[in-house]
């Protein structure tokens, strides 16, 4: 390990109880979407204490936040990206108190270190990432723009990274109809639940004409309060889309929208349909990936595995469509344990949960370190995004 890392592991090393604390600390203050007021204020007021230019509160967002610490000109722009939303209930139960700590130690790591190489650093606090895929409005906002990579850390079963995700469109759609007495005049009623019904059959349809990676969900979420012999005037579904390649699932939703529009007309309905949040899916980032694996090994972390080829949705992946990106996986629960599990929540506070953000820290900041100081490296990681992005394109 070169000098400047090992210094960095000595700093990191010299603040474990006080990034135990602030991890604890968060996971005994569980806050849900765009309510985590005292998760971010104790984000803000460290980092600002550390050194970085504090702006609290992004667009309609108020506990999102940007700090900045900038060395020179012309260097790398590195984004450090930290979620800190509880899950309503739950709480802690997938892991998101350990990012905002370990993103903040491999800040100030790579800030003391001694780098002379001209560099900036940006730590986003991303708010409601669980509920409203909070990056996704913060793009909106004009987050990101200011960042030439996008790193983050989150809990795991094993110490990974993603190499793919699943875009996601959820959609609601209400139909809304003409309500009557369905014995007495059921010629002048138009249901909107038939509306509804026949959109689910028609994404049944659908079904057997999609890439074989395409995942259509649907459920009733509301319908009138209404007994069976009234014609229903407003039936609402909740409709999810999946897909690997988000290009592909575009022209997906624009079918889809067909058989709404088709279900509303021969029910002599109508169909608003509602985009709730659409996740992209992650442009691969295989350098990347194979830079923070290696720094993963350099900082002996746990149960280290092959990155993972297929996952869920996340918001990461709409700031990946802007530049390359990744998260490095940290164990801290058993190899089995699932996300919003039991699990999750039963070590929140243990020896392996604190252990991950000290690794974490680590793995980041030796990452950060090889972004600044590598000839070439930055290069190399954006000609692979722009080839991945490329062949994204292709396969759609």
């Amino acid at each position: 390990m070169d000098a400047l890392k090992e210094k960095m592991n000595v700093l990191i090393d010299s603040m474990k109880q006080e990034l135990w604390n602030m991890g604890d600390d968060i996971f005994d203050h569980p806050e849900v979407a765009l309510e985590e007021v005292y998760a971010s204020s104790l984000l803000e007021n460290w980092l600002e204490s550390h050194g970085f230019q504090v702006e609290r509160g992004l667009g309609f967002m108020t506990t999102a936040f940007r700090a900045v610490y900038e060395q020179g000109n012309g260097g790398p722009s590195i984004g450090l990206l930290c979620e800190y939303d509880a899950l309503p209930g739950i709480g802690h139960a997938c892991g998101h108190h350990l990012q905002g700590p370990c993103i903040a130690a491999a800040a100030n790591a790579v800030l003391n270190a001694g780098i002379k190489e001209p560099f900036k650093l940006v730590v986003y606090g991303t708010p409601a990432e669980e509920h409203m895929a909070g990056k996704i409005k913060m793009i909106e906002e004009g987050c990101f723009k200011d960042i030439d990579v996008a790193l983050m850390m989150h809990g795991s079963p094993t110490t990974t990274c993603d190499i793919k995700s699943m875009a996601n469109y959820h959609i609601e759609v209400t139909f809304r109809g003409t309500s009557t007495h369905a014995a007495i005049n059921p010629d002048k009623g138009r249901s909107a639940l038939d509306g509804l019904i026949l959109a689910f059959q028609g994404v049944e349809f659908l079904r057997e004409h999609v890439r074989d990676d395409v995942r259509m969900h649907y459920t009733v979420q509301s319908t009138c309060n209404i007994p069976a012999n009234v014609v229903s005037s407003k039936a609402i579904g909740s409709f999810i889309l999946r897909s690997y390649n988000v290009l592909a699932l575009d022209d997906v939703f624009r079918r889809f929208e067909k058989v709404i529009q088709g279900a509303a007309l021969m029910t002599e309905t109508t169909a608003e349909i509602k985009v709730l949040n659409r996740m992209a899916s992650k442009i691969p980032a295989l350098r990347l990936n194979d830079e923070i694996i290696k720094c993963a090994h350099e900082a002996g972390a746990p149960r280290i595995s092959p990155p993972r080829e297929k996952t869920g949705s996340t918001d990461l992946a709409n700031v990946m469509e802007l530049m390359p990106g990744s998260c490095i996986r940290v164990m801290f629960v058993p190899e089995k344990a699932a996300a919003h599990s039991q699990e999750y929540l039963d070590n929140g506070k243990s020896q392996t949960g604190h252990d991950a953000i000290i690794y974490g820290a680590k793995i980041l900041a030796y990452v950060c370190c090889d972004l600044i100081t590598v000839p070439g490296l930055m290069n190399e990681i954006q000609e692979d995004y722009e080839k991945q992005k490329q062949k994204m394109t292709e396969e759609a």
